[in-house]
């Protein structure tokens, strides 16, 4: 069976404050994108589970990939038996647009779908969580607000995008999450981001930011630079995604040419936002 992971991208990303768990809790607006991965999962004889992986480069050992952290821990929760799968990558890694959270999620919901274990939303949400503060979101995919660690979402209306098209831009930088966090200062009176949904994406430059952004785009000047060049071309909004270091623009007109525009980077656009 083959399913497809898609990418997100964060509109604002607020640091809240640092828990004693060592984790932050943070609040931002998810928002399912069109950029897709394709994940095929079959069953194998006995319990060994195999991962091939082709497209982008995804690197470290096999036993880290989240999708085979997913496949492992399925078969230990409810004694699956072995499955083969392949992962051909389309989104970029360390871009914060959650390809491999997404990877894993879908894993999940694959597995519970081919060996009918019967696993509804909210049992699969637990074991999302553990592979990943972000995994959650992808078993819902749609619009959501996620508090705590990220994993604690709420429902959003944003029907302004509905208008609305999207470019990502991902240079050659790899950000480490680690490293994101490093150099944020928390701020717990920040304002709520649901109190901003339905203001008009006219005014959401002044309104919905990214606390990663100042410090990484200190240590990262090309990240500033190529979200200026998008609002250049025309974006209505243009931000950092999560801990970067991907780029997004929602535009009424989608500019020609954008690999001429950001010339060694990798670039995709929809004529959708969700």
């Amino acid at each position: 069976m083959i399913v497809f992971p898609n990418a997100k991208i964060n509109l604002g990303l607020k640091i809240l404050h640092c828990r004693e768990d060592g984790y932050h809790n943070i609040e931002t607006l998810f928002l399912p994108i069109g950029l897709k991965d394709i994940l095929e999962i079959v069953p194998a004889a006995g319990d060994e589970i195999s991962l091939t992986v082709t497209g982008l480069s995804v690197g470290g050992a096999l036993e880290e990939n989240l999708v085979y952290r997913a496949a492992r821990l399925m078969q230990k929760s409810y004694g699956t038996p072995g499955v083969r799968m392949h992962l051909h990558k389309r989104i970029p890694l360390g871009a914060g647009l959650g390809g491999g959270s997404s990877d894993a999620s879908f894993a999940l919901k694959l597995i519970n779908r081919i060996f009918a274990l019967g696993q509804d939303e909210e049992a699969l949400k637990v074991h999302a969580a553990s592979l990943g503060s972000d995994c959650p979101f992808f078993l819902v995919n749609r619009p959501m607000l996620g508090t705590g660690t990220g994993g604690v979402l709420t429902p959003v209306e944003l029907p302004a995008l509905d208008t609305l098209k999207v470019m990502v831009v991902k240079p050659a930088i790899h950000i480490a999450t680690a490293e994101a966090y490093a150099g944020v200062s928390p701020d717990a009176a920040a304002v709520p981001l649901m109190s901003l949904v339905k203001t008009p994406p006219s005014q959401w430059r002044e309104l919905f930011t990214n606390d990663f952004e100042p410090h990484l785009f200190a240590t990262y000047p090309q990240l500033g630079v190529i979200k200026e060049k998008l609002y250049r071309q025309g974006a209505v909004y243009a931000s950092m995604s999560g801990s970067g270091a991907a780029l997004y623009g929602f535009f009424h007109h989608l500019p020609d040419h954008p690999e001429d525009l950001f010339p060694d980077c990798f670039v995709w656009q929809a004529e959708r936002v969700l």
